[in-house]
């Protein structure tokens, strides 16, 4: 299972728990603002290469991404740190979302 794919699970299953209403749950699911760069740096043998970065902040908390500047990485598994850092900030700071 995938990184979006687990993180869905079990938010889909924490907001059963919690009661959530629907309409709250499907908000709470999809990503309040995304960005997305492309940074261009000439190699050491003179070609260009261009790498994308992603930001995702989810319902309320930290952006997330600033440091995922790779290749390999795609929105969806930023998506999936986004939402797991608004979770953690949510618990740590004991606020329940409206």
């Amino acid at each position: 299972m995938n990184a979006p794919a687990a993180t869905n699970r079990n938010f889909r299953h924490a907001a059963r728990i919690l009661g959530l209403d629907s309409k709250l749950e499907k908000s709470l699911s999809i990503p309040f603002r995304e960005i997305k760069v492309e940074c261009t740096f000439p190699k050491d043998d003179g070609t260009l290469a261009s790498y994308a970065g992603f930001r995702i902040q989810n319902a309320r908390g930290p952006m997330k991404g600033g440091i995922r500047y790779h290749s390999e990485v795609d929105p969806d598994e930023v998506n999936a740190l986004a939402q797991l850092m608004t979770w953690k900030t949510t618990v740590a700071d004991g606020i329940i979302l409206p």
